[in-house]
C-alpha cells in the first residue's frame, strides 16, 4: 500500500484551571482518566492521528494551566494554530463567563491572519457531576454566546466517562483542517495506529 501523506493539525485547548482540559486530551489520545487532579506546569501537548475522507492527520494537541500566571505563554505557545477549543465547567459559572477573555486572549496572541474566521470550537465539560444536578450553565445560554460569536460548534462532554469525546475532536479536526493553508505541513510516513477512528461525528457544524 502507497505511503500516505500526513498533515500536522496544530489545536490549542484553553480554560480555566480545573474544567478539565488534560483529562478531555488524555481521554481522547490515551482513553484514559484520572481523578487525581493535577494542575498543568507551562505547557504540554499530545498527538494522535485521525483519518478524515480517507486522509490521515496528526493532530498535535497543546494544553496549558489555566492559572492567570501561565498567560504569559505569550506567542511561541500559541502561533500556529489551526484550531482553538475554549473549555468551561458547566457546573462553574465563572468559566463560562472567562471563555470570552480565553477567546480574546487567544486572538491577541496568534495574531491569526483572519480572525473573524478562525475555527473556535467550545466544550461544555463534566456533564456527569452530580447526576447534572449541580449544572449552572444551561446548553441553552451556551449555544447563544456561540451563535453571538460567529456560530461556533457547541458540544457537551463528560471527560470522565468519555462522553461526547471522540465526536467532538472529529469537528474540532475537520475545523482545523478548514484553518489549514496550501502550504501545509508533511510528517515522514509512520506506522497507522489501529483504531484511531472509532466514533462518528453528530452534530459537527463544520
Amino acid at each position: 500500500m502507497a505511503s500516505r501523506r500526513r498533515v500536522l493539525l496544530k489545536v490549542i485547548i484553553l480554560g480555566d484551571s480545573g474544567v478539565g482540559k488534560t483529562s478531555l486530551m488524555n481521554q481522547f489520545v490515551n482513553r484514559k482518566f484520572s481523578n487525581q487532579y493535577k494542575a498543568t506546569i507551562g505547557a504540554d501537548f499530545l498527538t494522535k492521528e485521525v483519518q478524515i475522507d480517507d486522509r490521515i492527520f496528526t493532530l498535535q494537541i497543546w494544553d496549558t494551566a489555566g492559572q492567570e500566571r501561565f498567560q504569559s505563554l505569550g506567542v511561541a505557545f500559541y502561533r500556529g494554530a489551526d484550531c482553538c477549543v475554549l473549555v468551561n465547567d458547566v457546573n462553574v459559572m465563572k468559566s463560562f463567563e472567562n471563555l470570552n477573555n480565553w477567546r480574546e486572549e487567544f486572538l491577541i496572541q496568534a495574531s491569526p491572519s483572519d480572525p473573524e474566521n478562525f475555527p473556535f470550537v467550545v466544550l461544555g465539560n463534566k456533564t456527569d457531576v452530580d447526576g447534572g444536578k449541580s449544572r449552572v450553565v444551561s446548553e441553552k445560554k451556551a449555544k447563544a454566546w456561540c451563535a453571538s460569536k460567529g456560530n461556533i460548534p457547541y458540544f457537551e462532554t463528560s471527560a470522565k466517562e468519555g462522553f461526547n469525546v471522540d465526536a467532538t475532536f472529529e469537528c474540532i479536526a475537520k475545523n482545523a483542517l478548514k484553518n489549514e493553508p496550501e502550504e501545509q505541513v508533511y510528517l515522514p510516513d509512520t506506522i497507522d495506529v489501529a483504531g484511531a477512528r472509532q466514533q462518528r461525528s453528530t452534530g459537527c457544524e463544520c
